[in-house]
């Protein structure tokens, strides 16, 4: 596996990212391309780097880490963090993370856009997992009130509904999961199949699912698939939102433990395909034609 010469890393208002410059334009005139990762491999900016880079796009790639994730993961290492899953998923995991990722995104981007000299303009967004249910809530909440414009997201098995993957983590795992008031709330900001006229309020991104055949048909196909359907039916051009399922894959896109950048495997590269595909079509700057 190569990491690009070029490739720059650190923190933006303390958030860890990897930032890859374009090859075949000048990076003060490329459109920006950011990412959140997956809590399943992979789980870091770097290794989220390795598993999708979108080398041939037009675009600066900007790979953000979340929350408790990487350096920022609590004392206790991974466990903590799984045991913070078994304890309450959505108020000591899902929740918290997700919102505090939104939170932080503008005030990183401002950063980045400063020390790296970045475009302003629209913006492309991909997320894996919890990093797609982040994506939506910057397209729909924190970057509307940062004066943001999304032109285009690619959510990767994504969080359609945290009340879903919640259920399927209980039946994979073995256990239940107790609905507190405080938590069906936060579920229900997590919900972006009844948030969906927000997202057609928000300008209408093109949105791109993709998801993988062994993925669990409750907690994650069948949501995405009703999720494209509705966005469908609100946008004014319904081709600007699409499904997409690979063949074989599962939730990860990148093999465990995914902490640290590793060699691509086949099902990241027909994500990238499809991910690169999108961005080309529907980000300003990043001309091609869609797969």
């Amino acid at each position: 596996m190569t990491v690009p010469a070029s490739q720059v890393s650190g923190l933006a208002a303390g958030v860890p990212f990897v930032a890859v410059p374009p090859s075949a334009v000048p990076p003060r005139e490329a459109p920006v391309v950011v990412t959140w990762h997956l809590l399943d491999a992979p789980r870091t900016e770097s290794a989220m780097a390795a598993a999708l880079p979108m080398a041939g796009l037009p675009a600066w790639r900007v790979h953000l880490g979340l929350p408790m994730c990487g350096s920022r993961m609590p004392p206790g290492g991974w466990d903590e963090v799984m045991a913070r899953a078994f304890d309450d998923a959505v108020l000591k995991l899902h929740s918290p993370i997700a919102v505090q990722a939104a939170e932080e995104f503008p005030a990183a981007l401002a950063h980045l856009r400063k020390e790296l000299d970045l475009a302003g303009g629209p913006l492309g967004l991909v997320g894996g997992s919890l990093g797609a249910a982040v994506a939506q809530l910057v397209a729909i909440e924190t970057g509307p009130s940062a004066g943001l414009e999304v032109a285009a997201a690619v959510l990767v098995s994504p969080v359609v509904r945290l009340h879903d993957v919640v259920t399927a983590m209980g039946r994979h795992f073995g256990t239940g999961y107790t609905w507190s008031e405080e938590a069906r709330a936060a579920a229900a900001r997590l919900d972006f199949l009844a948030r969906a006229g927000e997202l057609a309020a928000a300008g209408q991104p093109a949105i791109r699912l993709v998801v993988g055949t062994e993925d669990d048909a409750e907690g994650f196909l069948e949501p995405a698939r009703l999720l494209r359907d509705e966005l469908a039916a609100r946008y004014a051009d319904p081709a600007r939102v699409d499904l997409h399922t690979v063949a074989g894959m599962g939730h990860a896109i990148a093999e465990e433990p995914g902490m640290a950048p590793a060699p691509q495997t086949p099902h990241a590269a027909e994500v990238e395909r499809l991910a690169a595909a999108w961005l080309r079509a529907h980000l300003p700057g990043a001309a091609g034609a869609v797969a």
